[in-house]
């Protein structure tokens, strides 16, 4: 691929040059490290060659060296396990991720905002971008739904770990008897689908309706019928975008939306492990849920497909969620399917 940047005519279209750079630096990005590791690896085994033929004196220096080299490579070996596990068709993929609060009222929409801030900061620390593509605020606090797009290499491939419904269990803050309370959210996490995908949608098929903006849009937002609504009349799904000023964007942006979740929606249907995806969430409530949050009477973060816990409550909700993600990953791949995951404290 290298090569045929060289070659005649290879700029006569840039769209076609720019996808083969892209495909290239991502090919880049995977092969790279696995070679740049494995030079590390060898140059281990050079060491310990040394180490056999050095004085003792010297023995001990190198096998410090040595020591402190394979701990750092053991972290750079398990994010290299990882990424090796994201081979679905579309892991590599931006992300949309949608909150939906349930059970509980006004405990949920709390919970949502919750969910909410930390999945950006999550993002944040992948060093991913994050857009607002829709929310829509509780009847008293906090967020009813939300929708965001991860932006950046694999966002969806990590991202769709947390698909399924997530509950929270702590002293409410809008209970003036300081009873403790639970409550419920689904997040539901789909690929961004690229144009290399075609889905068509007849127009006849869509209603699409304007309105005013509304939620953390900002004020200039909300001061035009700019937001937008598109419903798909034969499946019934319906997707809003309102975190752009213009009408034009916003509908394309919800058109993007609609497009993966039907793509998701067929290829559901052509699976006969109907539950990996929309129907693995259930309803949103009790026994429903992959995820508990509980925060009273002890402090515990369980996943409950992985087994995976940890106490440092605060920690996860403040976007240290690679621990669950990798655990998911890890569970799902071939060669530990059969084996149990490890328990943090």
């Amino acid at each position: 691929m290298d090569a045929q940047m060289g070659a005649p005519g290879f700029w006569d279209s840039n769209e076609r040059a720019q996808k083969h750079i892209g495909k290239l630096n991502a090919l880049k990005r995977a092969v790279l490290p696995v070679v740049a590791f494995q030079k590390k690896v060898d140059d281990i085994g050079v060491m310990q060659e040394l180490v056999e033929m050095a004085s003792a004196g010297e023995r001990e220096t190198y096998e410090k060296e040595i020591e402190t080299n394979v701990a750092a490579m053991v972290t750079e070996l398990d994010a290299l396990e990882i990424a090796s596990f994201l081979t679905g068709q579309f892991d590599k993929n931006n992300a949309i991720l949608s909150i939906q609060s349930g059970a509980g009222g006004t405990e949920s929409n709390d919970w949502a905002d919750i969910l909410f801030r930390m999945y950006n900061r999550w993002a944040e620390r992948r060093g991913y971008t994050v857009e607002l593509q829709d929310v829509q605020a509780g009847d008293q606090a906090g967020i009813s739904k939300a929708t965001i797009l991860i932006k950046g290499e694999n966002a969806y491939g990590y991202a769709k770990a947390e698909r399924g419904v997530h509950r929270l269990v702590r002293i409410s803050p809008f209970d003036a008897n300081k009873r403790r309370h639970t409550s419920f959210c689904a997040v539901d996490v789909i690929a961004e689908i690229t144009d290399e995908i075609e889905i068509e949608i007849p127009e006849g098929e869509l209603r699409i309706d304007v309105y005013r903006s509304s939620g953390k849009g900002g004020q200039g937002v909300n001061t035009t019928d700019s937001a937008v609504r598109i419903t798909h009349i034969p499946s019934g799904i319906v997707v809003v975008c309102q975190n752009e000023r213009s009408q034009i964007k916003n509908k394309a942006a919800a058109m993007n939306v609609l497009k993966a979740r039907l793509y998701e929606k067929k290829q559901d249907e052509q699976r006969s492990e109907m539950e990996r995806f929309y129907g693995e969430k259930g309803e949103i409530g009790w026994g429903s849920q992959i995820r508990s949050y509980v925060l009273q009477p002890y402090q515990m973060v369980k996943d409950l497909r992985t087994g995976m816990s940890t106490s440092d409550t605060q920690g996860v909700l403040d976007g240290d969620l690679d621990r669950f993600v990798n655990a998911w990953l890890r569970a799902g791949s071939p060669r530990h399917r059969n084996k149990d995951i490890q328990m943090e404290d």
